[in-house]
């Protein structure tokens, strides 16, 4: 595939008259809408712009490279505009733009199209072809410039550049890795660029890209091993334990488009700190540099404890959704006592087995949840005690909510003892993270979730319960909408379980509306979720999508967890359209005047419910407007 086969004659401009940024992003989507490559134009222009947010596209030298990488993306594709006057764009050098060419990227498994990007972005990366394509004085001269140097590169295979042989015994062996969010065009310009100025400086040089399509060009033990310095110019996570011992410098990707020369230079220098594989303070400065703002990095900290703790949140639910399934078949509700009600889901022996396990697999969410964020922060030394934070989240009273904190707070405490241990001797240096880090860092964060998360979070809980005891005489549809939306906040932690435990405790008093309006909040959340990731792909990332549908039967199960997850990533969105959505369905079910003796089960258990059909019209109800309120808040995401 060429160049010019991506980019349609009609999505060429070479007068555009953009006078600000946003104008020419909108003019670029307006140009690429024209090759009918786009099914959602407006879906995919929040897309663009999303990418905007995260660093500009403007790399300098008069060049922007927008790019969008969405469902609403039909086929790969590129838009042109030649801005002869310029516009400022937030350049990575301040300078005007001239030349823009906007990428549209599907969500496929075909990933052919991204060679083709890379190799455009690095021809963008030579003067005269960008200074030819400035010039073109129709798109026919435009497309003949491009097709041109199309034919003459001979720098890729596979999508990423080449080894160089080595210019002398003594030239400079530098190895490099660049690596930007979405992969597309800064991975592999920043990789041109640092090639360039190697080449240039006369030393032997390999760069790795991580890009969209994967690893390519990767980088050998032995090529590492023989390296006098490494460079790594990234704004994504990049394996960095095998550079241990090595010289190491780390920058964003954009300094590696930008300054290559300087880079090479500090690389033949040798002014690079050497890279400790356990000594994650020197990888935290740089990576905040790297990371974007603080909020993106705190997002794909968070998201690496999300995604280590999916499975355990979907296996786990589900068994325990086998579980309440086999005694709501194999159990009659009403013959039960009130306490044998209790044992839902446990009474027949498979199902007891089926909840054990899966109520072992819940007790390691929350710990890897916290483990992992820690993880994503400092590096392998923070596992450890974040797992340890998480588990004190889990047992005490804080749940979800605390074992997030206690992810952040185990990274950050140690972040500080790595600085703090910096400058040990040699010999006790390394066995810091086998016993300094793992020691300290457990007591530090310990004591802070005891003493500092805990005890507030306690109090709060107990306050909940004692107004929700004083509210049972108030008006019913008040009630409901507090208990269902309560079920919501934190998803089995403080607020969760004080609604709860007041649910069961009504069961006990004779008042069973109360229960009723606790399980149909509880199970709204999951359900809205999964229903979301039908509706809405483009508001999820591929991973939630494939486990989205399986909260159905956590929902239906009133597994309430099965939410966390997609809260936990996105929480500022999820929770609100979970709680509003939760507290409508518990008004509804206090308004129509819904029973329940069970005190857990779901759909199990509805046989036991009082006005089942109207139970289930609430449920229904609650769970469409949690749904679409996601659709409308959640923002579109980028992979």
């Amino acid at each position: 595939m060429r160049i010019t086969d991506l980019l349609d004659r009609r999505s060429i401009d070479l007068n555009g008259t953009p006078k600000k940024k946003e104008e020419a992003l909108d003019q670029m989507v307006a140009l690429m809408a024209k090759s009918e490559k786009i099914s959602d134009l407006e879906a995919y222009r929040a897309e663009v712009y999303h990418r905007e947010e995260e660093s500009t596209t403007g790399i300098g030298e008069g060049i922007a490279i927008p790019h969008g990488k969405c469902d609403a993306v039909i086929k790969p594709g590129l838009a042109a505009m030649v801005v002869k006057d310029g516009v400022d764009y937030d350049a990575l050098d301040g300078e005007p733009v001239n030349l823009i060419f906007l990428i549209a990227a599907p969500i496929t498994k075909d990933n052919v199209h991204l060679d083709v990007l890379s190799k455009l972005s690095r021809l963008l990366m030579d003067e005269k072809f960008s200074e030819d394509l400035k010039k073109a004085k129709d798109v026919d001269e435009f497309l003949a410039v491009i097709d041109a140097a199309d034919a003459k590169d001979e720098m890729v295979e596979n999508g990423a550049p080449q080894v160089m042989a080595a210019l002398a015994d003594d030239a400079c062996k530098i190895c490099a890795v660049t690596s930007c969010p979405t992969g597309i065009a800064h991975t592999y310009m920043a990789a041109e660029g640092i090639e360039k100025a190697a080449k240039a400086a006369g030393c032997w040089v390999k760069v790795e890209t991580r890009g969209s399509g994967g690893a390519k060009n990767v980088l050998t033990d032995k090529e590492i091993a023989d390296a006098d310095c490494i460079i790594v110019a990234a704004d994504a996570k990049v394996p960095m334990d095998r550079f241990h011992g090595k010289k190491l410098i780390e920058v964003p990707v954009s300094d590696g488009i930008s300054k290559g020369p300087e880079l090479v230079k500090r690389a033949m220098a040798g002014d690079a700190p050497v890279w400790n594989a356990g000594n994650a303070a020197a990888a935290s400065a740089s990576a905040a540099k790297a990371s974007g703002s603080a909020g993106h990095k705190i997002y794909v900290q968070l998201m690496n404890g999300v995604s280590h703790m999916l499975p355990f949140v979907v296996g786990g639910g589900i068994l325990i959704a086998l579980a309440f399934l086999i005694d709501g078949l194999l159990v009659d509700m009403n013959a039960l006592s009130v306490a044998d009600r209790g044992n839902f889901g446990s009474i027949t022996p498979v199902a007891a087995t089926l909840k054990s396990i899966g109520g072992v697999a819940f007790g390691f969410m929350l710990p890897v949840l916290a483990g992992y964020i820690a993880e994503s922060i400092a590096d392998r030394p923070g596992l450890a005690v974040g797992f340890v934070g998480g588990m004190i989240a889990a047992n005490g009273k804080s749940g979800f909510l605390g074992a997030l904190v206690a992810g952040f707070v185990a990274g950050y405490v140690v972040l500080f003892l790595q600085k703090l241990f910096s400058n040990l001797p040699e010999s006790i240096e390394k066995i810091a993270p086998v016993l300094l880090y793992p020691l300290f860092g457990i007591l530090l964060t310990g004591l802070i979730m005891m003493f500092i998360v805990e005890p507030p979070i306690g109090a709060l809980n107990t306050g909940l319960n004692n107004a929700l005891s004083n509210m049972s005489g108030s008006s019913k549809l008040i009630l409901g909408l507090i208990l269902g939306g309560m079920m919501a906040i934190d998803m089995g932690g403080p607020f969760n379980k004080a609604a709860y435990v007041f649910g069961t405790a009504s069961i006990a008093a004779g008042n069973y509306d109360i229960m009723a309006a606790v399980m149909i909040g509880g199970m709204v959340p999951p359900c809205a979720i999964a229903l979301a990731t039908i509706l809405f792909k483009n508001k999820f990332t591929k991973e939630e999508r494939e486990s989205g549908p399986v909260n159905f039967i956590m929902g239906l199960a009133f597994i309430t967890e099965g939410a966390i997850p997609f809260a936990a990533s996105d929480p500022g969105r999820v929770l609100p359209s979970c709680i509003i959505g939760s507290g409508i369905a518990g008004a509804l079910s206090m308004v129509f005047g819904c029973t329940l003796m069970a005190p857990h089960g779901g759909i199990f258990v509805f046989p036991v419910v009082g006005n089942w059909p109207m139970y289930i019209v609430a449920l229904v109800i609650g769970t469409i407007v949690g749904t679409l309120l996601l659709g409308f808040l959640k923002k579109p995401v980028e992979e």
